[in-house]
């Protein structure tokens, strides 16, 4: 789960974590009054789930409130299109109103999970402003990782070392410091995926403060946390994924045409690469997981069948837990009660495949059956490439 900066400044706050003062402006007279409160000079951040927002237009710089007011109504309601939302943009709905920064110099600083190692990484750089992903492409050498063993946390010896490389004033060393401790803090009991600050900046003072923040959360780990639940903004999520989670599935919007619904991530990734492989296109990653029910199944249906690009469906499911008969008889009802007009190719493996497979076959739909994977990535294939023509 994503939050905005706005609501991850406010949890830096909490951890003691140095930000500056900004207020939350959801119309051009709050952005006036929020100017007035930080002295009229101020910066406006559009609040949207996503980085680049600055290259895309979506930070601005007012000299007083009426410029505050006037660039606030420029941006609320806009549509903001940056490198990670896609050709479609995000409405700007709301906007961060923060006090201007004395920048002398700007580092990156961020805490996500290694999934290769298993364990987080903290990743620092003295080029901090920059898009961290160049940045490793051009200059890997001015990026610094450090593993933190999650029995003994992040050590202020292993600060030292990695701070210790760079041209820096001690008190700024022990600031950064102090924050990647209460950082590394703020990302294990909240159960974040990732913490990030960029930039971090150190004043003429040799203040340092986090200018920007950005959170993301574990979602499987939002029971833990109800408060953190509040923070979810649905209308920053893509319809379909808004839908997906009222019936606990795992949904994400791809750009193709085959509709996929498998049960389990894996499974999942490698019919995405297996249709890819065979000249298709995936419209989405579905996991419906390991308990289906009959409502469940009906409404990822429902969700693929949304999608106006959607021109066949592969269902591919492995049956473990989920017996293979309860997952036909769930496709039955949800292609009755859906009116599927697009090919529907279905392989059903494992626990009561034989029983499953007669449910299809006895069901008088036009169901397509597959013998495996292969097979079913082939004949959805060949099927939407027909429909093409």
């Amino acid at each position: 789960m994503n939050i905005h900066e706005y609501q991850a400044s406010n949890l830096f706050r909490e951890y003691g974590i140095p930000v500056p003062e900004g207020y939350l402006a959801e119309t051009p007279e709050e952005a006036r009054e929020a100017s007035k409160m930080l002295g009229g000079r101020c910066v406006i951040k559009a609040q949207i789930h996503s980085g680049g927002r600055g290259k895309a237009g979506g930070v601005k710089l007012a000299s007083d409130p009426d410029e505050a007011a006037r660039l606030a109504e420029g941006l609320l309601g806009s549509i903001l299109v940056t490198k990670q939302t896609g050709s479609k943009g995000k409405t700007v709905r709301k906007l961060f109103v923060t006090e201007c920064a004395d920048i002398e110099r700007e580092f990156y600083f961020s805490i996500t999970m290694d999934i290769r190692k298993e364990c987080p990484v903290l990743i620092f750089s003295s080029d901090g402003g920059t898009e961290i992903e160049e940045l490793a492409k051009t200059a890997p050498e001015k990026i610094g990782r450090m593993h933190i063993d999650p029995v003994f946390g992040l050590m202020d010896y292993q600060l030292r070392y990695m701070l210790d490389r760079l041209d820096l004033e001690k008190d700024i060393r022990d600031r950064i410091t102090d924050i990647a401790l209460r950082a590394y803090r703020l990302f294990r009991e909240k159960d974040c995926s990732l913490v990030e600050i960029n930039p971090l900046i150190a004043d003429r003072n040799g203040n340092v403060t986090a200018v920007d923040a950005k959170i993301n959360f574990d979602d499987n780990a939002l029971f833990r946390h109800p408060d953190i639940r509040l923070l979810r903004d649905e209308l920053e999520e893509e319809e379909r994924e808004r839908e997906a989670g009222r019936y606990d599935l795992n949904y994400i919007q791809l750009d193709g045409d085959i509709a996929c619904m498998v049960n389990g991530a894996g499974l999942a990734m490698a019919t995405m690469d297996i249709i890819k492989a065979f000249g298709g296109s995936p419209a989405n990653f579905l996991d419906v997981g390991g308990s289906a029910t009959k409502e469940k199944i009906e409404g990822a249906f429902r969700i693929l069948l949304s999608d106006p690009n959607v021109k066949g469906i592969f269902v591919n499911i492995f049956g473990g837990i989920m017996k293979c008969d309860i997952i036909a008889g769930g496709i039955v009802d949800a292609a009755k009660s859906t009116s599927i007009e697009v090919p529907l190719v279905v392989r059903l493996t494992g626990t009561h495949e034989e029983e499953g497979k007669k449910i299809l076959a006895g069901s008088g739909l036009a169901i397509i059956s597959a013998e495996d994977l292969a097979d079913g990535a082939r004949k959805i294939c060949r099927l939407v490439e027909e429909a093409r023509k």
